[in-house]
């Protein structure tokens, strides 16, 4: 194996490819946009805020950085002989300020979706892949796009197909009485294997009225469908009203 990749890196294309020069710089900042498009393609097709453009932007401007990094260090050691020790100091700054953008990809839909995590998730690998670019780690970058596109195109059809059976909903009931909570919670316990439960301040502000939520899981073993839930609950005496809680 150590022969094989003597071999490789021996190769004339190669180590023109690792050298930092203006044709290389040019192939670095093409191929980070490149692999940025593909995979804020996907992200595009899904109707996300981040989509081709941003994960574009994002892997170009992180080639950019290391390249930079690269470039600053090279010209210090031959312009004024200093050693820079880190000449990825910069890009590392990228791998943290690109939070913000996954930040601004999440949005919470009531208190059992939140989506965006793969959009943030695929931003920070993005960055990473052009980074690897920038610092001319082909290879490195080429797996990671390929890793990134399978995981994003074909995991993502395999879990929608895991958890098509795997149903998670909240209900939240109103009820008349706190001496009918713990018989409440109870009840929807036994009938509807209910967990998260939370007694809260009613929202109709009435007086007196207890508010409570709760989780419900439909399996295929243990289907539970919401409309009859809320049905069920209605035909209690002492609920007020029962709702999808969002």
């Amino acid at each position: 194996m150590s022969a094989i990749l003597e071999s490789y890196e021996s190769l004339e294309f190669i180590k023109f490819m690792r050298d930092l020069n203006i044709i290389t710089v040019i192939i670095r900042l093409i191929l980070a946009a490149l692999f940025g498009a593909v995979i804020g393609l996907e992200r595009g097709r899904q109707r996300r805020a981040a989509g081709l453009r941003t994960h574009t932007l994002v892997c170009l401007g992180s080639a950019l950085t290391a390249t930079l990094g690269i470039f600053t260090s090279t010209a210090l050691a031959n312009l004024l002989n200093v050693s820079v020790s880190d000449p990825l100091r910069v890009s590392a700054q990228v791998i943290s300020g690109i939070g913000f953008l996954g930040v601004g990809s999440i949005m919470i839909k009531g208190r059992f979706q939140i989506v965006g995590l793969t959009t943030a998730a695929g931003l920070w690998v993005t960055a990473a892949i052009g980074i690897s670019l920038g610092a001319g780690f082909y290879e490195g970058a080429l797996v990671a796009l390929a890793v990134t596109v399978f995981t994003i195109l074909v995991l993502h059809k395999l879990e929608r197909k895991i958890n098509a059976n795997h149903l998670s909903f909240g209900v939240y009931t109103e009820i008349n009485s706190d001496k009918k909570v713990n018989e409440f919670i109870t009840f929807m316990k036994d009938s509807y294997r209910a967990h998260d439960v939370q007694v809260t301040v009613p929202r109709s502000g009435i007086t007196g009225n207890i508010g409570i939520e709760v989780s419900i899981i439909s399996s295929k073993k243990h289907k539970v469908v919401l409309d009859e839930v809320v049905d069920k609950l209605q035909e209690l005496d002492y609920v007020i009203f029962a709702i999808e809680s969002l």
